[in-house]
């Protein structure tokens, strides 16, 4: 089965890549060209949708694609100390269009400015799965700690201030097996894939 992702975030498309072997995953930018897609739902799951059916809206109309499944993830992280920020705004939190880097900076910065060193935080995605006649979707989360500093280079986004619950080592210093098994992306996805096998 082919897989359309409806992402071309390179940490995304790897980690999915990584987890669905069984699929020919295919981010939808390899097919089309990019377009600006407005994730404007006040959930996770609602932007993920956002993003599956504007993605298969625009393939459907070509008839190579008209069996098409499109797969997409909406993900952030929720801080404690800061009330649930940055939540669906992580990959604009510093500004729209900003980069990992100046995302990761802002929220050490917050957290700092809270007068905390760290906090409570946990990890959310959400998967819609988009077909000619269904929707899904399913949730995956990952508890644990952020702190006020950057540890290790691995990973994307938020994973070198990120400790999972049960470990002393950040996201961005563990490798990427056992991120696998951890991560709430990993949980969303193993629930995806049960779905999936049935389409």
């Amino acid at each position: 089965m082919r897989l359309i992702l409806a992402t071309s975030n390179r940490g995304k498309v790897k980690e999915i890549k990584a987890l669905c072997k069984d699929f020919k995953v295919i981010p939808y930018s390899e097919l089309i060209e990019e377009f600006e897609i407005i994730e404007d739902a006040s959930t996770f799951k609602g932007n993920a949708l956002i993003k599956a059916r504007a993605v298969f809206k625009v393939l459907s109309q070509k008839d190579e694609y008209k069996d098409m499944v499109v797969l997409a993830d909406d993900s952030g992280i929720s801080v404690d100390v800061l009330g649930g920020a940055p939540g669906i705004y992580s990959a604009r939190y510093a500004s729209k269009g900003a980069s990992d880097k100046e995302n990761l900076y802002k929220l050490i910065e917050d957290v700092k400015k809270s007068g905390a060193k760290g906090s409570p935080a946990h990890y959310t995605a959400a998967i819609a799965i988009v077909t000619k006649n269904y929707e899904y979707s399913v949730h995956g989360w990952m508890y644990g700690d952020v702190i006020a500093e950057v540890r290790g280079d691995g990973g994307f986004g938020y994973d070198p201030m990120f400790i999972p619950l049960g470990y002393d080592k950040t996201l961005g210093e563990l490798d990427d097996d056992t991120k696998k098994n951890i991560s709430h992306r990993a949980k969303a996805l193993s629930l995806a894939k049960i779905i999936l096998q049935t389409l």
